[in-house]
């Protein structure tokens, strides 16, 4: 998973910088962002800092691969997405996305998806991509419904945060 940019239409997915550390953290910051999360909305800047130094490291070797969503024409950073829980042996991993509310609903993640998917199949070799999400987040499913995820089952309380507890809907989607 060495150092990639991917291309699209509209987008340009690569590594983040120290320097999208404010711009990460307005996103991540965001309650109804992180509102089907399975962790808090960031509360300092020094998370962003920390989650891209962490990004840059699991690129470097191999572990992980977290990709800044840039707006091809300005260069503004819209979110991120993931390709993480990679199992070499099995050719799998785990897609994640968030982007700013301000980009709802404007098709980011299905073009962003798209091209990571395409990537992961083609050029990493992976053989199956899951998703894990809260059966409440209908526009993160229909998402993956559009990228051709299929919904495989629900794991019945398998997260806490803030004494909540919620279910995940996981999905897989296989090479063709």
């Amino acid at each position: 998973m060495a150092t990639t940019v991917i291309e699209t239409e509209r987008l340009i997915l690569k590594a983040l910088t120290k320097e999208d550390a404010k711009a990460l953290f307005a996103i991540f910051s965001d309650h109804e962002v992180m509102k089907y999360w399975n962790t808090e909305p960031w509360g300092s800047m020094e998370q962003a800092t920390c989650f891209i130094a962490k990004s840059t490291a699991t690129l470097e070797n191999n572990t992980q691969m977290t990709l800044g969503i840039y707006w091809k024409e300005t260069g503004e950073l819209l979110g991120k997405i993931m390709l993480f829980s990679y199992d070499k042996p099995s050719k799998r991993a785990e897609i994640g996305f968030g982007i700013s509310r301000r980009y709802w609903g404007k098709g980011i993640v299905s073009e962003a998806g798209q091209a990571l998917v395409e990537h992961a199949f083609n050029h990493l070799g992976l053989r199956r991509i899951e998703a894990e999400i809260d059966p409440d987040n209908i526009s993160s499913s229909k998402a993956l419904e559009r990228l051709g995820f299929e919904k495989e089952g629900v794991l019945k309380q398998r997260w806490e945060i803030n004494g909540v507890v919620s279910d995940s809907a996981i999905y897989g989607l296989l090479a063709r």
